[in-house]
């Protein structure tokens, strides 16, 4: 199948590659000359043959909504644009109707996996037409884990849900990298605690807390004993505001995932922490997150 492709980011160059293994054609667009296959969106959209489907995978907000009004312009009728990207749920009804008034598809898609997806395949929730999300399937099988589809891949629902359920995902995420964060806190506090980094490795088999975001906690500590060299300094993508206030707007008692939030904004005031450096040393592990040293300020 062809795709074209755009933004080729951390995750957008591991898509690119991964769909390639996987035998589809792709046509990758980024700002960037050096990691770009065309030289604007208008050479991607002359490349592809209709009818086409593009996937978008810039950041969210106003570099996401210009793409899809850019796109309105340069795409036909029959055609189908995916929002691969971390774009806000309510931003999707908008985009469809705008493409839906040139007769252009639209499906929104969560990515989960980070850096690590290009080998062991990405989480997906779409939303959309059930049409659409067929016509899209080989592209979604190539890109989701190997194995069984539903432990991979989910049509969560009409436009926005895929969004949506990528929002409370990266929700439930904060509050696990945090509880994982504190965890270590304590043991780093403990002075019977002689081997934390042992104890937690030991954590990784056979115990009902293992979980990939474990490993990547105790990879972090071999690369940096002690998180000497990074602060705390925590940010957040929105992802984790956007929960929050959907829990108040459904009355949901969210209380973890709004502490791990207050959380991050905290790491950015005086002091530190040592579960925040391990929250910081976690999102850097799965998603190429930036890392502040340990010299730099707030």
């Amino acid at each position: 199948m062809q795709l074209g492709l755009i933004g080729l980011g951390k995750m957008g160059a591991n898509m690119r590659t991964r769909l390639q293994r996987a035998g589809h054609e792709v046509i990758g667009f980024d700002p960037r000359p050096e990691v770009s296959d065309v030289a604007s969106l208008a050479d991607l959209v002359k490349g592809l043959t209709g009818p086409r489907v593009v996937w978008i995978m810039v950041p969210s907000g106003d570099p996401t909504r210009d793409t899809v009004r850019s796109l309105a312009e340069l795409l036909e009728s029959g055609d189908l644009v995916i929002d691969g990207g971390n774009s806000k749920y309510s931003d999707d009804q908008p985009n469809a109707e705008l493409l839906s008034a040139k007769g252009i598809g639209y499906i929104d898609c969560g990515v989960s996996g980070g850096v690590w997806g290009l080998d062991n395949g990405y989480g997906l929730m779409a939303g959309g037409s059930p049409a659409d999300i067929d016509r899209a399937m080989p592209i979604f099988d190539a890109l989701r884990p190997a194995g069984d589809r539903a432990d991979g891949f989910v049509h969560a629902g009409p436009v926005g849900a895929g969004h949506y359920a990528k929002m409370i995902h990266n929700g439930i995420e904060y509050g696990l990298m945090h509880a994982y964060g504190e965890g270590y806190e304590l043991l780093s506090a403990e002075p019977l605690i002689e081997d934390v980094e042992g104890t937690l490795q030991a954590w990784t088999q056979g115990t009902v807390i293992r979980s990939w975001l474990l490993d990547l906690l105790v990879d972090a500590l071999k690369e940096d004993p002690g998180f000497s060299q990074i602060s705390d300094y925590t940010t957040d993508s929105g992802e984790g505001r956007w929960t929050v206030e959907e829990a108040i707007k459904h009355s949901v008692p969210a209380n973890v995932i709004s502490a791990a939030l207050f959380a991050r904004f905290a790491s950015r005031q005086e002091g530190g922490s040592p579960a925040l450096k391990a929250v910081s040393a976690l999102r850097n592990q799965f998603g190429g997150h930036t890392m502040r040293s340990a010299d730099e300020s707030g």
